[in-house]
């Protein structure tokens, strides 16, 4: 049988690295590293070492969102988006998703577990209804056909607000929606370009030609609070403190306040919208795929839009 070895490394300098190299004959022999080549070692080491911390972290950090959101999870919520009838079939991968939520590191990781599942149903609810392609007798119900689109069909206008000189619309370009968010006008293509590093101005579609940027601009709408509306996360962790304004104007806290943030303009103060009411539906399949309750005020219909 052939004896084992062991090496131990020992340096107290750079320029006087020894190696030891002991059998159970005790033998035992000692090799001096020239100083250039022990530099070199050490650098190497660290390189290494380094290298091997950065992809631990960021392996941890997908792990995370992961955890959450398992793959098997993610195609029972999104039954259908890769249907051949929807558009959009193939775009929204699972890797996108989980590598886009690594630009948001707060997404879904503050509060409670059931908290942090609130926010992610409530999320991927808001995304669905924006990109759905589902009908009252669709298969396996309309609140399976979310992610079906990445580019609003028909735009009624090229949704380009030229008062708006801090983010001017670039010639020949157009602000429709696209992405999970259904991303519109130029007020939110030029922030959401600046923040995630794109020309959101003269590259708009870049949000339906990059999955993951599409998820992205999605997650900022999500995350940046734009006054005087909080942001759709501070909602969902219960952050969220309304001004007299907004006490005023019904603004209570919960899932309508997040429609209230994204399109109250359109569907708020309304009683019984089919718009509102299909987000419910969907976040309502969602909580229960998560198992965490919904929460109160599910709609908007009592409350006053933004200005």
């Amino acid at each position: 049988m052939k004896k084992k070895s062991t090496v131990k490394v020992k340096s107290q300098r750079v320029d006087h690295l020894h190696i030891y190299i002991t059998d159970s004959s005790s033998y035992t022999k000692t090799t001096k590293i020239p100083p250039k080549m022990a530099q070199h070692s050490i650098l190497l080491l660290c390189f290494f070492l380094s290298i091997s911390y950065l992809l631990s972290s960021c392996q941890t950090e997908a792990t995370a969102i992961e955890r959450l959101v398992p793959r098997d999870l993610y195609y029972k919520i999104f039954i259908h988006k890769d249907n051949t009838a929807c558009p959009a079939n193939g775009f929204y991968t699972y890797e996108s998703f989980v590598q886009a939520t690594r630009r948001f590191p707060r997404f879904a990781s503050i509060g409670s577990p059931a908290t942090q599942r609130l926010e992610v149903a409530a999320f991927l609810a808001q995304i669905s209804h924006e990109t759905t392609g589902g009908w009252a007798t669709a298969p396996d119900g309309p609140y399976a056909w979310g992610l079906c689109f990445k580019e609003e069909v028909s735009p009624q206008s090229n949704y380009c607000d030229s008062s708006n000189t801090q983010w001017p619309c670039f010639p020949n370009k157009t602000y429709q929606g696209r992405g999970p968010i259904q991303l519109s006008w130029n007020y939110n293509y030029g922030p959401a370009g600046r923040a995630l590093g794109f020309d959101g101005l003269k590259n708009p579609e870049t949000v339906s030609n990059n999955s993951v940027i599409a998820f992205q601009t999605a997650l900022w709408f999500w995350m940046t609070p734009q006054s005087p509306k909080p942001s759709c996360h501070d909602v969902m962790i219960g952050k969220y403190r309304p001004t007299a304004a907004d006490l005023a104007a019904n603004r209570t806290s919960g899932f309508g306040l997040t429609t209230n943030i994204i399109n109250g303009g359109l569907e708020c103060g309304i009683p019984g919208d089919g718009r509102v009411n299909d987000r419910i539906g969907f976040f309502q399949r969602y909580t229960g795929l998560f198992k965490v309750a919904t929460g109160p005020n599910l709609d908007c219909e009592n409350q006053r839009p933004y200005a």
